[in-house]
């Protein structure tokens, strides 16, 4: 069968061979002078090209670089299937308290999972305290060499997931499938899972754990996914066999992403020859997909579906139809045949008052908006607001002094943090930094971040400051620079200065060169086709690129497109937000032909990251407005009515792109 994961990490680039390469405390003839931060890059460029002579000539003079320990962890790391176990637990212990400490340790594990080195491995894992899956799974192999089948019982619960697993997770299915404690009903599980998901590859390879003759071929599954409605006239009877009956219920769901009702006609003429459980399993995706779709039949979909008990993400879509249909008794039910975990997250807390509110159960209301209202973000807002509380901004308990910011500025894994953060190594230097506060109290936490602050590192510094349990500083939280150039930008613009800010925080981070993998890119993270449209607008003829990477460029063209797609929806700033993120016609597709709350367009918002964002945003503005003094609003009348579908520009974004 075709395996999915990563590929092996130990290829011939990392065979260096010579075992005097791998001593950490050995090293060429030492020039004559120490090598500086033009040293560091180019030892890690070695190390990136395999140039093991050249790293060993330039680690010799970074020994006391403060980032030696990453250039010791590229010369250990470049042979490390020729160390010894001494040389790799001495490297561990020596540098414990960087982050590259455990990235050995992780390396390591990995190599010895490849090598078959079992009992070495066991003794190595029981000292390791990540939780990367593919080391799970070479822990459940080295289990199942030494105490047999029966400790592979704990590993079932990975099998059942529509995520590509890593190949070190193959041999523990296979003995799982070949001990029968994966059964066929297991293997089929995971199929649906899959393609449920539209994985069809992945569903291919899953299938190849199935006895001969009874799974489903990559052409098969490629002719239903690109044509499902043709397969459904054509052979949605059959019904006989497992495959084919799993086919019929796959292009149903392919077809109900384009049109549920359609795919719905379709499963009432067939639903008669299915089993109950293949019944209730598709009308509870037809239900998601109308949902997802804002369709109004969707819970009448759900009801078909039957009590969906513990099913959190089906009754999740279920709840939020509930709310676009203000139906809510059935707002309340979906939410309480959650898990405990399900109802325990905040949106669904904060939605179960609101039903028992409409429902005169206001003493129970009472108490769960009591238990959410003392947490910071957007349901912790509405639900203090829902008990008549305003947002309160107290001055801190407790602000750092200067002597305890330049005491955590003093530590080793601080330090390499800053450094590596200002050769702008920002993956390493996160990881770091993460590694050195990862013990922190809260007044440790609050004055790393006022060092972040200081070192006008913001991301650092919100991210930091979000940390604390007790302590809090909301103004380490919801930092606020650039002030002079964002004030005078957004005034031009007509924008309020608040929602601008907490656009940026969620955009970027403060951040200004940050890039997207999609491309987007600066504070205001702008698109290079949506910033050149802007330029034009603005009429800047000698617009190019790299501009928008200068910070006052970028407001400007991301201020104009931001003023742009909120005057062409109604100036809401739920809209508008939802538009910057999604696009202008996505966020007009998902208003309703009545005017609705807007913390119901907000909850029911297809896309995961929109919906998150949007709520973000809200939350962000309603905490600037306080932190600039220009409060008032109480969020939920922020968030406002959204006005029904035909008030805007019918062409909603004009020549944009």
């Amino acid at each position: 069968m075709k395996r999915h994961g990563r590929q092996p990490l130990w290829g011939t680039r990392w065979r260096v061979g010579a075992a005097a390469l791998l001593l950490v405390g050995e090293f060429f003839a030492l020039p004559a002078r120490a090598g500086g931060d033009e040293d560091f890059m180019a030892a890690r460029e070695a190390f990136r090209t395999g140039n093991a002579a050249r790293l060993a000539q330039l680690s010799a003079r970074l020994k006391d670089h403060v980032l030696y320990p990453y250039v010791a962890y590229y010369r250990l790391r470049m042979g490390l299937e020729q160390a010894s176990a001494e040389q790799v637990q001495a490297f561990i212990e020596t540098y414990r308290d960087s982050a590259v400490s455990r990235r050995l340790q992780a390396d390591w594990l990995r190599l010895l999972g490849e090598k078959g080195r079992w009992e070495q491995f066991r003794r190595e894992y029981a000292r390791y305290d990540g939780d990367e899956i593919d080391l799970r799974c070479y822990a459940f192999q080295a289990a199942l060499r030494a105490e047999g089948l029966e400790a592979l019982r704990e590993a079932k619960p990975l099998w059942f997931t529509a995520r590509e697993m890593p190949d070190a997770c193959v041999p523990v299915f296979e003995a799982l499938v070949a001990s029968g404690l994966l059964t066929e009903e297991d293997i089929w599980a995971r199929m649906r899972l899959a393609l449920a998901a539209g994985k069809t590859s992945l569903a291919t390879a899953i299938g190849a754990y199935l006895p001969a003759g009874r799974g489903i071929s990559a052409k098969t599954l490629r002719a239903v996914a690109e044509q499902p409605e043709r397969h459904v006239q054509r052979l949605g009877t059959r019904t006989a066999r497992r495959a084919d009956r799993e086919l019929t219920l796959f292009a149903l769901q392919r077809l109900a992403r384009i049109d549920p009702a359609h795919a719905a006609g379709y499963w009432r003429r067939l639903e008669s020859e299915f089993p109950v459980e293949d019944r209730q399993f598709l009308w509870g995706q037809l239900g998601r997909a109308a949902a997802l779709a804002h369709r109004a039949e969707a819970l009448a979909y759900f009801q078909e579906a039957g009590a969906l008990e513990g099913q959190d993400d089906l009754l999740a879509w279920k709840a939020r139809a509930a709310l676009r249909a203000q139906v809510w008794p059935a707002v309340l039910e979906a939410i309480e045949a959650m898990s405990p975990a399900g109802q325990a997250q905040a949106a669904w807390q904060y939605w179960r008052a609101r039903a028992l509110q409409q429902l005169k159960r206001e003493a129970e209301a009472a108490q769960v908006l009591a238990r959410l209202a003392g947490e910071h973000g957007y349901y912790g807002l509405l639900a203090a607001e829902a008990l008549g509380r305003g947002l309160s901004l107290e001055a801190p308990a407790y602000r750092p002094t200067q002597a305890e910011v330049a005491a955590i500025e003093r530590l080793p894994g601080i330090r390499r943090a800053l450094a590596l953060l200002s050769l702008e190594q920002r993956i390493d230097g996160t990881r770091e930094w993460d590694h050195a506060i990862r013990d922190f109290d809260d007044r440790q936490l609050l004055a790393a971040a006022e060092l972040a602050r200081q070192r006008g590192l913001w991301e650092r510094a919100i991210h930091t400051a979000e940390r604390t349990r007790k302590e809090h500083d909301l103004s380490l939280r919801y930092i606020a620079p650039y002030r002079d150039k964002l004030e005078q930008v957004a005034r031009e613009m007509g924008l309020e200065e608040a929602w601008v800010y907490g656009l940026i925080r969620q955009e970027s981070r403060f951040l200004p060169n940050a890039r997207s993998s999609a491309g987007a890119s600066g504070l205001m993270q702008l698109m290079p086709g949506t910033a050149r449209w802007v330029a034009q607008q603005l009429g800047i003829k000698s617009y190019r690129q790299a501009l928008a990477g200068e910070i006052e460029i970028n407001l400007t063209l991301g201020m104009y497109y931001l003023k742009h797609v909120s005057e062409r929806l109604d100036g809401h700033p739920v809209l508008a937000s939802a538009a910057y993120n999604a696009g202008p016609r996505r966020a007009q597709g998902w208003r309703s032909e009545q005017p609705m709350e807007g913390a119901i367009y907000a909850e029911t918002i297809p896309f995961n990251e929109t919906r998150g964002y949007v709520q973000k945003v809200m939350a962000n503005t309603q905490y600037y407005a306080a932190l600039l003094g220009r409060g008032g609003l109480p969020l939920l009348q922020r968030l406002g009515t959204i006005p029904p579908k035909g008030t805007s520009d019918p062409s909603v974004s004009g020549e944009e792109p």
